[in-house]
């Protein structure tokens, strides 16, 4: 592709955007991590980029069910460990489709708010932490029970009450009102 082809090209993309309203010029510069295939953007809430993730819709439908959608996208900050889809499919059979129903909300939300830190951690924070700590740091969640840090390697783990350790596998997630960092594995209290 010649130069004036690649230009053109460059030229129709950014049109597309501009005129399909979905990313602004300062969401363009700003920097981005791809989650479930779409960019986040530091400039939108945590449930504003969510929504956006394909690796990410049982969590949203559980944030949805369990009423939590305004608190998230409120001022904060929080820290969000943010199961996958395949997290979720580790749980139970049934276990998902059990949780959603109203009349186990208040369950559903005390596991949603065990995945949650009040304030905004980078992973760095959460290294230095553990460090500090001699190879683990324990962390109060907003559901009011301790998640415990370790690090193994180059990987961030959290363990849960139940002794079920999940992994940071995309960390750093900037949103504008926290930080959310992807993990592996739902964390029970």
């Amino acid at each position: 592709m010649n130069t004036r082809s690649k230009i053109t090209a460059l030229g129709m993309v950014i049109l597309s955007f501009a005129f399909s309203g979905t990313v602004t010029a300062q969401q363009m510069k700003e920097k981005t991590v791809m989650v479930g295939g779409a960019p986040m953007y530091p400039s939108k809430n945590i449930i504003q980029n969510a929504v956006n993730s394909k690796d990410h819709k049982t969590l949203v439908a559980a944030v949805k069910a369990a009423g939590l959608v305004e608190t998230l996208q409120g001022a904060g900050p929080f820290t969000v460990f943010a199961p996958t889809d395949a997290a979720f499919a580790k749980l139970p059979k049934g276990t998902v489709d059990n949780l959603v129903k109203p009349e186990n909300k208040e369950m559903l939300t005390k596991i949603l708010t065990y995945h949650v830190l009040p304030g905004r951690y980078s992973a760095k924070q959460i290294w230095a932490e553990v460090k500090a700590g001699n190879g683990k740091a324990m962390m109060k969640t907003v559901e009011g029970e301790d998640l415990t840090f370790w690090a193994k390697g180059k990987n961030l783990y959290v363990r849960d009450m139940k002794g079920n350790d999940a992994r940071v596998t995309i960390a750093d997630v900037n949103q504008s009102n926290g930080v959310i960092h992807v993990i592996d594995t739902v964390l029970m209290p």
